[in-house]
Protein backbone atom coordinates (compact mmCIF):
# COMPACT_ATOMS: atom_id res chain seq x y z
CA UNK A 1 0.00 0.00 0.00
CA UNK A 2 1.12 3.16 -0.88
CA UNK A 3 0.42 6.59 0.77
CA UNK A 4 1.14 10.14 0.30
CA UNK A 5 3.06 12.32 1.98
CA UNK A 6 1.76 15.76 2.98
CA UNK A 7 3.21 18.48 4.23
CA UNK A 8 1.13 21.87 6.27
CA UNK A 9 1.80 24.01 8.92
CA UNK A 10 0.20 22.97 12.48
CA UNK A 11 -0.04 25.61 15.26
CA UNK A 12 3.38 27.26 14.58
CA UNK A 13 5.44 23.99 13.30
CA UNK A 14 5.59 22.65 10.27
CA UNK A 15 4.97 18.60 9.36
CA UNK A 16 5.22 16.12 7.27
CA UNK A 17 3.65 13.07 7.27
CA UNK A 18 2.90 10.25 5.60
CA UNK A 19 -0.59 9.08 5.35
CA UNK A 20 -0.60 5.46 7.49
CA UNK A 21 2.65 5.55 8.63
CA UNK A 22 2.88 7.62 11.75
CA UNK A 23 6.46 6.33 12.66
CA UNK A 24 7.57 8.62 9.79
CA UNK A 25 5.89 11.78 10.86
CA UNK A 26 8.34 15.02 11.11
CA UNK A 27 8.23 18.14 12.89
CA UNK A 28 10.44 21.07 11.21
CA UNK A 29 10.38 25.12 12.63
CA UNK A 30 10.82 26.22 8.97
CA UNK A 31 8.21 25.96 5.92
CA UNK A 32 11.46 25.46 3.66
CA UNK A 33 13.57 22.83 5.64
CA UNK A 34 9.91 20.95 5.74
CA UNK A 35 8.98 20.71 2.09
CA UNK A 36 12.49 19.83 1.21
CA UNK A 37 12.23 17.16 3.58
CA UNK A 38 8.84 15.83 2.81
CA UNK A 39 9.76 16.18 -0.78
CA UNK A 40 12.71 14.07 -0.22
CA UNK A 41 10.69 11.58 1.94
CA UNK A 42 8.35 10.89 -0.89
CA UNK A 43 10.78 10.32 -3.80
CA UNK A 44 12.44 7.53 -1.38
CA UNK A 45 8.80 5.84 -0.59
CA UNK A 46 8.06 6.33 -4.43
CA UNK A 47 5.06 8.49 -3.90
CA UNK A 48 3.25 11.81 -4.32
CA UNK A 49 4.40 14.72 -2.05
CA UNK A 50 1.78 17.70 -1.94
CA UNK A 51 2.35 20.87 0.48
CA UNK A 52 -1.21 22.48 2.25
CA UNK A 53 -0.88 25.83 2.35
CA UNK A 54 -2.50 27.53 5.21
CA UNK A 55 -2.23 30.78 6.88
CA UNK A 56 0.23 32.05 9.38
CA UNK A 57 -0.61 31.20 12.78
CA UNK A 58 2.33 32.59 14.61
CA UNK A 59 5.03 31.08 16.50
CA UNK A 60 4.79 28.17 18.90
CA UNK A 61 4.16 29.68 22.32
CA UNK A 62 5.37 28.37 26.13
CA UNK A 63 1.76 26.87 27.74
CA UNK A 64 3.51 28.57 30.63
CA UNK A 65 3.02 32.37 29.48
Amino acid sequence: MSADVVTWSNRGQWEVVVEGRPELDRRFSSREEAVDQGRALADELGVAHRVEESDATGVITDPQE
